[in-house]
């Protein structure tokens, strides 16, 4: 088959690869019928996340046809020609925290879990196509995949929706609900939004279903317009970031107050050449002393109001310099983060795309054969040609 693979910082291929096979009893074979590139696999092109091989295929965000199924999948469950989204973290569906609706967190899908614990005290569940610190597992940015634990993952979709409505269900349009859900959002609430990429417009979405009071999104008008238009489009004011003081901008739309709630939806690559912050961790990483450009959370820090809540759905990997503690000690903010629980929202929010509340497919601009991959990520990396979401398509 062909696949989408990390060759070195900065490479990716499409290559031959071997066809998944059957290796467990409860794994089935999907073939892959749309994937997309998200904004996380850049941190595995540009060297952010270690942990990966020359050969690793990349994409965490397929869904397609169940062409195979081992012999003790539950076929009340999961059967061949089913229809089905693949959410990106791999669950067992049995530990302490699959049981809780932790999916992220599972304890028995990570084969490789000393990494997660060296690191981090602990291990993340599995999760496909993001390095040997999540497992080593192939990833969605191919013809077909391997799928673990089929009847706990597979999530069976209908047949009447297309697949640019249902792909995003795998990943980001979750990760958008949760971020908004962790922010505790109430009715006379103002949320501030740095970032307006794909995971920033399903955020700024779901906090104006869930009755944001105001949704502010902060962005680079000169770099991204065509970001910042969807974001108004999508019912938020924007701040753009390099013409305007955005802790002072923020602070007068709230009488001085700052957002009840701060989500940083970029995590650790974001930008802001001209501070002072930036420009130090752009050489610490640059001198691998340091693995995330934290800009973004702690400009979110900083602008929070006193007991308000920081929502982080941007992805950190590492280690970063100069968090601002005592800020959030003595402002007395609640930090909520973490992967997503994917399976969790499914049904959620397939429900609100089918009673037309949203429909995610807004956020695509550019539909690829999975042979000009890497030419999707180079738009999508570069943001050129007004790319904001590249979706391919592994039979074209």
């Amino acid at each position: 088959m062909k696949a989408v693979a990390w060759c070195a910082p900065h490479l990716v291929r499409v290559e031959e690869a071997p066809d998944p096979a059957i290796i467990n009893p409860r794994d089935a074979i999907v073939r892959v019928t749309s994937t997309c590139i998200c904004g996380s696999d850049l941190h595995l092109v540009d060297g952010f996340i270690p942990f990966m091989k020359p050969g690793d295929i990349l994409g965490h965000e397929p869904m397609g046809i169940v062409e195979e199924v081992g012999p003790a999948v539950d076929p009340d469950k999961i059967k061949v020609g089913d229809r089905v989204v693949v959410p990106f973290p791999i669950g067992c569906g049995e530990c302490f925290f699959c049981q809780r609706q932790m999916w992220s967190c599972c304890e028995n899908t990570n084969p490789k879990p000393s990494l997660g614990e060296t690191m981090h005290g602990h291990a993340t569940a599995g999760i496909f196509g993001y390095s040997h610190l999540t497992g080593g597992y192939a990833g969605g940015q191919a013809q077909y995949l391997r799928t673990p634990l089929a009847d706990v993952n597979l999530q069976k979709m209908p047949e009447d929706l297309t697949d640019d409505q249902l792909v995003f269900l795998s990943d980001i349009l979750p990760t958008g609900w949760m971020a908004a859900e962790q922010a505790d959002i109430q009715p006379d609430d103002t949320v501030a939004i740095w970032g307006c990429g794909p995971v920033g417009q399903f955020t700024l979405r779901s906090a104006v279903l869930m009755g944001a009071h105001r949704v502010i999104a902060i962005d680079d008008e000169s770099s991204v317009p065509e970001r910042m238009q969807m974001a108004r489009e999508g019912g938020a004011e924007t701040i753009d970031m390099n013409s305007e003081d955005v802790p002072y901008r923020l602070f007068e739309m709230t009488g001085g107050l700052g957002p009840d709630s701060c989500i940083d939806a970029v995590g650790m690559e974001s930008h802001g050449y001209h501070f002072l912050g930036s420009v130090y961790d752009r050489v610490k990483t640059s001198l691998m002393l340091e693995t995330e450009r934290p800009h973004a959370f702690r400009q979110a820090v900083k602008c929070c109001r006193k007991g308000g809540t920081l929502s982080v759905p941007g992805v950190y990997g590492g280690f970063a310099d100069k968090i601002p503690l005592g800020a959030i000690m003595n402002k007395g903010l609640t930090i909520k983060t973490g992967q997503t629980h994917v399976h969790k929202y499914v049904p959620k929010l397939l429900d609100e795309i089918r009673q037309g509340r949203i429909d995610p497919s807004f956020v695509i601009t550019h539909r690829l054969p999975l042979s000009e991959a890497p030419h999707g990520y180079e738009i999508f990396r570069k943001k050129q040609d007004g790319c904001i979401k590249v979706v391919l398509d592994p039979a074209a």
